[in-house]
């Protein structure tokens, strides 16, 4: 198991090199940072100070070498940068110091805060979204294709299908419109619902209160594609494990029909139900972009698109580098829950 996830491992960190490399050159030719920072308002003299500064008058081979030392956790510091940059971890040397790090991903062109503090006042938003919207999703799904492969070809099955692939084929921002106007809208007097809201309404004075009617739109909207995808997947996966002889056996035996398809059908077939569980979770955990901005929900999402709008890269490199790290663990996370669920795969 410890050769398995350092191979992970491994292989994850060259992923997250190939996304520096892409991140660095896709952002960083967009605009002239220096006058990001400092508006149409700056003087020469600041803009020259600000682009020795960024290290934007270093040839770009260069300012790439210290935008990955940056954002790398095994680096090489000054205790100049050190103390400039505010960078937290182990520090080990005299005046150059090789570093084990938190990865620095600069600072907001317009706020002028570091990057990472901005994505982690965002993240519990997106973390507490996802998880609502992919046990909505999940709950639902496995139970709607079990339901559909023990009820094959009647109303059930067809019903599951048909909404299921209603599902796959909606975009999500397009539902969340909808469910946004019907439901936040349309319905308020009834539901209660807004169009728009985050987990916490803050108060003039700096209080909170906590506002969980504002995740049940956003949730749903997330949870209907994996809830469609889970469907369709638990069906195939137990109609073709309803087919086994050890099935057949086990209804021989005397079991209760429940027996056999919770404990002993759908423990096999759900290999691919957590494929796309822990796929989905990792997606809908990087911000589901459109959806957050919809219903004005605080998260990754919501942040990477103002962002975008404001020319804000530094944050927009940031979140990229976040969501790549969430799918790798996540995936990561996958191929060891399979030796859990199965142990046929533990075994080899």
């Amino acid at each position: 198991m410890f050769s398995f996830l350092t191979r992970k491992l491994l292989y994850g960190v060259l992923v997250l090199g190939g996304v520096v490399v892409i991140v660095f050159f896709l952002f960083q030719g967009f605009g002239d940072p220096a006058r990001l920072v400092l508006g149409q308002t700056g003087d020469s003299a600041t803009m020259h100070n600000i682009r020795k500064e960024l290290a934007l008058d270093q040839p770009k081979w260069k300012q790439f070498v210290l935008y990955l030392n940056d954002v790398s956790p095994l680096a090489i510091h000054s205790k100049e940068e050190i103390k400039a940059k505010q960078l937290k971890g182990i520090f080990i040397g005299g005046d150059t110091k090789f570093a084990i790090k938190i990865p620095y991903l600069r600072r907001s062109y317009q706020t002028k805060k570091e990057v990472s503090d901005v994505l982690m006042e965002a993240l519990p938003g997106t973390i507490i979204l996802a998880f609502a919207a992919m046990l909505i999703a999940t709950i639902l799904g496995i139970l709607l294709g079990v339901l559909a492969a023990v009820k094959q070809n009647t109303w059930m099955d067809t019903g599951s299908v048909f909404a299921s692939v209603l599902g796959i084929s909606t975009p999500s921002f397009f539902m969340g419109i909808i469910l946004a106007y019907v439901f936040g809208f349309a319905l308020n007097h009834y539901t209660g619902l807004h169009m728009t809201g985050s987990l916490y309404d803050v108060d003039p004075f700096g209080g909170k209160e906590l506002q969980l009617k504002n995740l049940i739109l956003p949730a749903i909207t997330l949870g209907i594609r994996p809830l469609a995808i889970i469907t369709q997947l638990t069906r195939s996966a137990m109609l073709d494990v309803l087919g086994q002889d050890y099935i057949r056996t086990a209804y021989a035996k005397g079991l209760s029909s429940r027996v056999v398809i919770f404990r002993h059908a759908l423990r096999n077939a759900l290999n691919p139900v957590i494929t796309a569980i822990t796929g989905w979770f990792a997606e809908l955990l990087a911000g589901a972009f459109f959806v957050e901005y919809i219903f004005g929900w605080n998260g990754i999402g919501k942040v990477t698109v103002d962002a975008l709008e404001k020319l804000d890269f530094p944050v927009v490199m940031g979140s990229v580098l976040v969501t790549a790290t969430f799918f790798i663990l996540v995936n990561i996370l996958a191929d060891v829950l399979y030796g859990v669920v199965d142990p046929r795969v533990r075994v080899q």
